[in-house]
């Protein structure tokens, strides 16, 4: 998995691997307000695959990135040629992180709360509504303070 580590195709120092992991991680909420529209035009089925395929597709990238990351010696194997002071980069980090997973644990209990045989006919202001939404917040957020860590590391 060498090719993980050649130069990047976004300019920057990061390594192909992180240049990969951003585009998905920017293209992240935009996959999901498709896969939203799809209920809000009443195409049910089609929202629930989208977001099965886009929550399995996203765990593969989360764990190729966390190879990659461990591969690359870590958060201070990255951040040894950045000009952001260690601190305000850490605290970013574990920022990005938090989110990331609450945002994650939102995700799986909305879809779990899916799966729930009494959900309505019409899903307008049911609970699986508002738990997407939050989701989605979640993880727009996650998707902005992932670009955030990757400038710090690989921009500044």
């Amino acid at each position: 998995m060498d090719y993980m580590f050649h130069e990047g195709f976004l300019g920057t120092r990061a390594p192909f691997f992180m240049d990969f992991v951003l585009i998905i991680v920017a293209l992240l909420p935009f996959l999901l307000l498709i896969a939203i529209s799809f209920a809000r035009q009443g195409r049910f089925k089609l929202h629930e695959i989208s977001q099965k395929i886009i929550f399995v597709v996203s765990v593969f990238v989360v764990g190729y990135f966390e190879y990659g990351v461990r591969l690359g010696g870590g958060y201070n194997g990255f951040i040894k040629d950045s000009t952001v002071s260690h601190d305000y980069s850490l605290i970013v980090l574990i920022v990005h992180i938090i989110i990331a997973v609450v945002s994650f644990l939102l995700w799986i209990k909305t879809l779990m709360s899916a799966r729930n045989d009494s959900l309505p006919k019409h899903i307008g202001d049911s609970q699986h509504k508002v738990a997407g939404k939050r989701a989605f917040i979640g993880i727009t957020l996650t998707s902005l303070t992932g670009i955030w860590v990757y400038l710090i590391l690989f921009v500044f």
